[in-house]
């Protein structure tokens, strides 16, 4: 997957999980794989790797900022991405010092009380309060981060473009019905309702296979 380039941080680390965070909100209509790519060598430059210090981000000019996310072409948006990146890193110096692992701590590591905090405050975290975002963010963290999250059967499944392409090819969704993200969200949770699988543990397949062009299922006898 696309996060799986992120720079060899302990999985327990404040740093990895500030990379992790501060990258996804970036996360949207956007090749991810050259997102995660930029963000990788971002943090290993010198000149860049600050970036992904919340404190840091959020005094910084953003005139400041901004080139120094559009140097690895992290940010792709000379005005609105910097904005963005920047919020999010006042958010998490207003609300946790600083400190992804604040924020968690706060909420008890558990994932429904993260979401309903940034979810609460959608103007300190834009697009990682998001329905895809947020949940495909907390999703990654429980991946990649060895901290004690707990309540992932919370976590929907993220509809993005390739999950709904996905879902239309299985039928889930009419060719000609429109997508409403949080609405395909509900239809996976009903899908998956009497089996062991969390809807977004449906994610990674679903999103994979509709890179390829959802090319036809070999179903084992």
């Amino acid at each position: 997957m696309p996060e799986d380039a992120h720079p060899a941080l302990p999985p327990d680390s404040e740093a990895l999980a500030r990379f992790l965070t501060l990258g996804m909100s970036l996360n949207y209509q956007r090749n991810s794989y050259a997102l995660w790519r930029a963000c990788a060598v971002a943090h290993g430059d010198p000149r860049t790797g600050w970036v992904f210090d919340p404190q840091a981000a959020a005094d910084a000019d953003l005139a400041d900022l901004g080139e120094a996310l559009l140097r690895h072409r992290v940010a792709l948006q000379p005005n609105k991405h910097p904005q963005i990146w920047r919020a999010n890193a006042r958010g998490l110096v207003r609300h946790a010092d600083g400190q992804v692992r604040e924020m968690f701590v706060r909420c008890g590591h558990a994932i429904p009380e993260i979401l309903a905090f940034i979810q609460a405050r959608r103007a300190d975290f834009p697009y990682l309060c998001g329905p895809k975002i947020g949940n495909y963010w907390l999703y990654v963290m429980s991946q990649y981060m060895a901290w004690p999250l707990t309540g992932r059967d919370a976590l929907s499944i993220a509809p993005d473009r390739h999950v709904i392409a996905a879902s239309r090819q299985l039928g889930l969704l009419a060719a000609d019905a429109p997508a409403r993200p949080l609405e395909l969200a509900e239809t996976w949770r009903g899908v998956l309702a009497d089996t062991p699988l969390s809807p977004i543990d449906l994610h990674t397949p679903l999103w994979l296979w509709s890179r390829l062009g959802c090319p036809p299922i070999e179903v084992g006898s």
